[in-house]
């Protein structure tokens, strides 16, 4: 029992983890129409600038702020440069644009960092673990991790839902030529938007720099992640970002944790353990066909 709610616990952090990433994903191309591949740069982009502040200064916090203006900035210098450039044409342009920024922005790390991983340290207010239950004890960064996701995803809600700006989103995402008409500067909204999801990246990157190596490309392992929860919670839905990350977390968990437990008591150990592992990997994919058959527009689609 204690080992299910630990686990738990651990889907949903990566759920949070995977929602951080996904909010800006969805936000960009439910809005503004961009296929961004270059996501997972900006996360590397929050996970190096973060570990590099932290242990020159020895702040995780200072840390934790130069990752998220690093990672805004350069999402707004993108969008101004090269993104402003492929509003309204071919899906396909767009992917090739970002897929090449995924190897520019990588290639540059390598140069400005070097080929070795950064790791950076758990701070030390957020070190040790919490009992949570009787022979439960849990890491108190895992937690700050998930209460920082649960922050942002109800800080997002009221910016979209209840404040002048949001209805200026809203607005820009349904009739972008009507809402320029009516005087808002739509081009500083999108770069507003682009650099607010870029941000978010930002801010994941640099929440897993404790948990992860930080290392050259490894934006592009989550942004798989990222796209099928926006898949699953429909793209362009802050809601349907919190629900598929969740499930997407859990299901990928559990999976990973159960299945092989579940395969040796009808297996050889030898031949349980790579099936459990196989099925744990296609998990989340299995999901996500799934939920396109029954809904396929996802969960949760923004313009339903």
């Amino acid at each position: 029992m204690l080992l299910f709610v630990e686990q738990i616990l651990n889907g949903f952090q990566l759920g949070i983890s995977l929602f951080l990433m996904s909010a800006g994903l969805t936000l960009v191309f439910g809005i503004m129409g961009v296929i961004n591949l270059a996501h997972g740069s900006f996360y590397m982009i929050g996970a190096y600038v973060g570990a590099t502040v932290a242990s020159f200064t020895g702040s995780f916090l200072l840390g934790v702020i130069g990752a998220l203006a690093a990672a805004a900035l350069a999402g707004m210098i993108v969008e101004s440069i090269i993104l402003r450039q492929l509003y309204g044409r071919e899906h396909l342009d767009q992917v090739l644009a970002t897929f090449g920024l995924i190897l520019f922005l990588n290639e540059l790390t390598r140069i400005i960092w070097g080929k070795q991983p950064l790791f950076m340290d758990v701070p030390p207010f957020l070190s040790g673990s919490i009992e949570l239950l009787p022979g439960l004890p849990y890491p108190i960064y895992r937690l700050a991790v998930i209460g920082v996701g649960l922050i942002v995803a109800l800080s997002l809600w009221i910016l979209f839902s209840h404040t002048r700006i949001g209805m200026q989103i809203r607005a820009g995402a349904s009739n972008r030529t009507m809402v320029a008409a009516l005087g808002v500067n739509i081009r500083l909204l999108y770069t507003l938007i682009f650099g607010l999801g870029t941000l978010l990246a930002g801010l994941a990157g640099v929440m897993a720099g404790p948990i992860l190596a930080v290392e050259s490309g490894m934006g592009e392992s989550i942004l798989i992640l990222t796209f099928v929860v926006i898949v699953i919670g429909g793209i362009g839905s802050i809601r349907g970002a919190v629900i598929g990350a969740l499930l997407v977390g859990m299901v990928d968990t559990l999976g990973r944790a159960y299945l092989p437990i579940l395969f040796r008591s009808f297996l050889p150990d030898a031949y349980a353990d790579g099936a459990a592992a196989s099925l744990a990997s296609m998990a989340i994919y299995i999901l996500m066909a799934i939920i396109l058959i029954w809904k396929p527009r996802g969960l949760f689609p923004a313009h339903s």
